[in-house]
């Protein structure tokens, strides 16, 4: 049965956790790169869930019951964090959230086609809402958008079919199985990415433009080595939350309520930078 206080409760700690995370790997972007980070964080991610599920209930529980969704929702997962911080060096936190932001929309979209969910007048009303507050931040009829401040949007896409994934296929699933496929993802991406960048392209020529995607394996500092734990543990607690509160209640009802985000990212915004 579903519990939409529950849900409400995991989803408000899950994303303030998660715009926490996602602020701090903004500040430290210059010192590192996408790949090393994805690497350390997802090893480390690993780590911490299976020790989780070894104390809980055995290794077991991070078997999925039908591994195919699970795998696909990973690897949705891995799209998605590639398209939101590739640009976030050149980006603001807040034009960041704002394009990520626009995934309610897509949830509803695919609710509707997909899942055949029936959508009501408030839903609607306060998902126009959030959409308009997200467009006065991306500003797209200005002559200056820069289109870089798509791939965050694009990010929004795939975070709406990761939604409708767990929604529709992988509620019955354990929250640490589904938070352990995205670690191996997220681990196997960073390795790929790392051994393509050092060893067969070279992106000099583009280094200076995205230099948090074009750079395989800087030189790693105890700093960075310590943020990527600290990384692991919000991304973690993060991801069980939002994983355990899009099983308890209908996509579309708590889609609205994610538009938080851009509130919890403000305030980070504000502390840190």
């Amino acid at each position: 049965n579903d519990s939409p206080f529950l849900a409400m409760t995991m989803l408000m700690t899950g994303i303030s956790i998660l715009s926490l995370q996602d602020a701090l790997i903004k500040l430290v972007s210059s010192e590192t790169s996408f790949w090393q980070l994805q690497l350390l964080r997802s090893f480390f991610n690993l780590t911490i869930i299976f020790l989780l599920a070894k104390s809980i209930n055995g290794l077991k529980m991070l078997k999925p019951i039908n591994w195919k969704p699970v795998y696909l929702r990973a690897t949705i997962m891995t799209c998605c964090m590639f398209c939101f911080f590739s640009a976030s060096p050149i980006l603001t936190i807040s034009q960041m959230a704002a394009g990520l932001y626009t995934f309610p929309l897509f949830v509803i979209i695919l609710a509707v086609v997909i899942s055949k969910e029936i959508i009501g007048f408030w839903r609607i009303f306060a998902l126009s809402i959030g959409a308009l507050g997200s467009s006065f931040v991306l500003e797209p009829w200005k002559q200056n958008f820069n289109y870089v401040q798509l791939l965050p949007i694009l990010a929004g896409f795939f975070y709406a079919c990761n939604i409708i994934l767990i929604r529709k296929f992988c509620r019955n699933e354990n929250p640490l199985s589904l938070t352990f496929a995205v670690g191996v993802m997220f681990f196997l991406s960073g390795l790929i990415g790392i051994s393509l960048l050092e060893l067969m392209f070279d992106f000099t020529n583009v280094i200076v433009d995205m230099p948090f995607i074009t750079i395989g394996w800087p030189d790693l500092t105890i700093f960075i080595f310590l943020f990527a734990i600290l990384c692991s543990i919000l991304n973690v607690i993060g991801n069980i939350s939002l994983s355990k509160a899009y099983q308890n209640a209908e996509s579309s009802w708590l889609a609205p309520l994610d538009y938080s985000y851009l509130f919890f990212a403000c305030i980070w915004s504000k502390i840190i930078f």
